[in-house]
């Protein structure tokens, strides 16, 4: 379910992180749905529970999971998620277009590159 790199150079808790945050938007666990606890799942990945836990406070700061005592960790709802999440992606997307304008591309050449990525993926 959750797939660590050693050879990633971001931290681990970052990648836990991530890949939760992933199969959330995407719908693959949906609202409501308890995610292993801190100790099985560091159990499973071979890792220190400090570093689940860093990654299950990151979610839960930023609204991905929330926490009943004595019960676990559970998915929030998605919807707004979805759309906080597309806007980062977005944002970061107009980030790179200004750069690269400011880089002297032209908006045939961006526009070009972004074609050829579908075609390559």
């Amino acid at each position: 379910m959750i797939p660590i790199d050693f050879h990633d150079a971001r931290p681990i808790y970052e990648q836990v992180f991530e890949r939760f945050r992933l199969l959330i938007v995407k719908g693959v666990l949906s609202g409501g749905e308890r995610i292993p606890s801190v100790r099985s799942l560091a159990v499973e990945l071979s890792v220190n529970p400090n570093t689940i836990q860093r990654a299950y406070t990151e979610l839960e700061k930023q609204g991905y999971i929330y926490t009943q005592k004595g019960k676990g960790n559970f998915v929030s709802d998605s919807g707004e998620l979805v759309l906080r999440y597309k806007k980062e992606i977005l944002d970061g997307m107009k980030e790179a277009y200004h750069a690269a304008l400011g880089l002297g591309m032209t908006e045939e050449e961006i526009l070009e590159q972004i074609k050829g990525w579908k075609n390559h993926d």
